[in-house]
């Protein structure tokens, strides 16, 4: 017999949960911050490294549900699809600092400002992800607010340590 893979936070099959995105939008912009210098093709590279970064954690999402119950019986391929697709968020959340890279050169953007734009788009994704999934989760605006104000100053974090590497 198959076990199921634990849902999180019991919700009810095929409603969405944006802490994937919440934290995906996290990661990337963690990423953006740790990009380093240029290479030969920085904004490809660094478009690569949203992405890349993205699924290697989405994989260890997946991985972590599935085996981080500590099931003793075998997995179905439904469980893993199931699962795979519940941690997609973070996949998604990496893709609009990366569009926002591919774009930069139409806004005329060195590498530096290419960086802040991802960082920017990255972390207002971030905001606004925690306030829908608090929204979603049937909180008051005031909850939603906190939940954007926290995830405001998580961003700010992400931001000082940017700053401060740069300097």
């Amino acid at each position: 017999m198959t076990a199921p893979v634990p849902r999180r936070r019991d919700r009810p099959a095929g409603e969405a949960d944006y802490s994937g995105a919440v934290y995906g939008s996290m990661l990337a912009a963690s990423v953006v911050v740790g990009a380093g210098a240029p290479g030969q093709f920085p904004r490809l590279e660094l478009i690569v490294l949203l992405l890349g970064t993205g699924i290697v954690f989405w994989a260890a999402h997946v991985f972590a549900r599935l085996f981080g119950a500590r099931m003793v019986q075998r997995l179905s391929w439904q469980a893993v699809r199931e699962t795979s697709r519940e941690e997609r968020p973070i996949i998604k959340a990496a893709v609009p600092p990366a569009l926002a890279v591919a774009v930069s050169p139409w806004f005329g953007l060195g590498g530096h400002g290419t960086v802040w734009l991802a960082l920017i788009v990255a972390l207002v994704g971030q905001i606004g992800w925690a306030t829908v999934a608090a929204s979603r989760a049937g909180a008051s605006r005031r909850m939603m607010a906190l939940a954007g104000v926290i995830n405001l100053f998580l961003g700010l974090l992400i931001v000082l340590l940017k700053v401060g590497i740069s300097h």
